[in-house]
């Protein structure tokens, strides 16, 4: 039996994570203001900035309350969640920007626009990282067999490479 992977895990997590969390709200937001003449209405920017707080903060902290006690979670790909956590910071501030600053109250055409097509870059981007496209090759690199047959685990940046940089079963 062969495995094909298709999709890149990080790509596939960033467009339908966003795809299936954003869209009720985004498309709540459309029909409201194509109904009203192209103008915001008691839904507009709100309704979006709302639900990506929720995501933001809600979602993250029940996934870190449901852990059971005594059990340890780490990151998978540590360079991804840096490229993310960089650019949700970055959204929120340009969401800001776009608000409340550089056209208040108003949200304007090139503003919608430049707001899309960040997230394809973020997708980029995240994929870079995921791919060790860039400096990534560097880092120092760890591996172990796993406990299941055939299966290879990586750690990333834990220290200078010692004489054998290959742990079998718990011993290098």
């Amino acid at each position: 039996k062969t495995t094909v992977r298709v999709w890149n895990e990080t790509v596939s997590n960033l467009t339908l994570m966003a795809l299936g969390s954003s869209a009720p709200e985004i498309l709540l937001s459309v029909i409201e203001v194509c109904g009203h003449g192209f103008t915001a209405g008691d839904l507009g920017p709100s309704t979006i900035v709302g639900s990506a707080a929720f995501n933001m903060f809600v979602i993250i902290a029940l996934c870190v309350y449901v852990v059971p006690d005594g059990e340890i979670r780490k990151i998978k790909h540590l360079r991804v969640f840096f490229v993310t956590a960089a650019w949700s910071i970055f959204a929120y501030t340009w969401l800001y920007l776009i608000l409340s600053v550089i056209s208040p109250g108003v949200v304007e055409v090139w503003e919608g626009l430049l707001t899309f097509f960040f997230f394809p870059i973020c997708v980029v981007f995240a994929w870079v990282a995921d791919r060790r496209l860039l400096f990534y090759k560097y880092v120092y690199k760890k591996y172990r067999a796993g406990k299941q047959r055939g299966m290879i685990i990586e750690h990333e940046g834990e220290g200078p490479p010692s004489k054998a940089d290959i742990e079998m079963d718990g011993k290098v």
